[in-house]
């Protein structure tokens, strides 16, 4: 019986000391680090030539930054996992590496383990945020409590659908962009729109706009 290749990983980040923290947890959990950059024009190369399973690229780099490499990547048509790492909890930085395409959103300061749940989560097809920024109230309200809210009760998939219908995208392309069929949309968006207590399109859009979520709030 033929053993499973292991998992393969590309790193990016300005900060040799962080590439090679992560090399070495991916290495002890039996990934395989196919390369390290130490910027987003190198991360592009790389990743198109080695096409890894997965690149956990840093927000912030010289050159490109880690959403400028999604959204290059997802242009072309490149089928890899990505990770976005960062020390940033902003709500539209969150948001805007979702729309671009990335898999994932984790914090520099989180456990080790995040990014192991992360992986794994977004291998079985998952979106995967950082615990941590749901924690702290990422996506709360001001004047409520991140119980009160419920942006804060979607789920990683619904969150990217949603970000994806404020983008004006159709439950078809979003379906063709997630690898899930119009009928999981569907599914997804009714139940997003169920929790958020919107009737339709029009309230959701309304929802987006008293959170400052609009298309035009994640223009670089």
């Amino acid at each position: 019986m033929q053993e499973s290749q292991p998992t393969t990983v590309v790193l990016a980040d300005d900060h040799a000391i962080v590439r090679e923290g992560f090399a070495a947890l991916c290495t002890a959990n039996g990934m395989r680090v196919l390369g390290e950059c130490s910027d987003g024009r190198a991360a592009v190369d790389a990743i198109s030539s080695l096409k890894p399973d997965f690149a956990i690229l840093d927000l912030q780099m010289p050159g490109m930054t880690g959403i400028e490499v999604v959204r290059k990547l997802r242009a072309a048509g490149s089928p890899v996992k990505l990770v976005i790492l960062s020390v940033s909890r902003d709500e539209p930085a969150v948001m805007e590496a979702l729309r671009a395409g990335a898999d994932g959103y984790l914090l520099k300061d989180g456990p080790t383990r995040h990014l192991l749940d992360a992986l794994s989560f977004i291998r079985d097809g998952g979106v995967y945020i950082s615990p941590l920024l749901r924690g702290a109230g990422l996506f709360t309200q001001a004047g409520q409590s991140p119980g009160d809210d419920p942006l804060g009760c979607l789920s990683p998939r619904e969150m990217e659908v949603f970000s994806h219908l404020m983008n004006g995208l159709k439950a078809k392309d979003i379906a063709s962009l997630l690898e899930i069929s119009p009928k999981t949309v569907d599914t997804y968006r009714a139940s997003l729109m169920r929790k958020l207590n919107v009737p339709d399109l029009v309230g959701l859009v309304k929802f987006a706009i008293e959170r400052n979520l609009t298309t035009t709030s994640f223009q670089r």
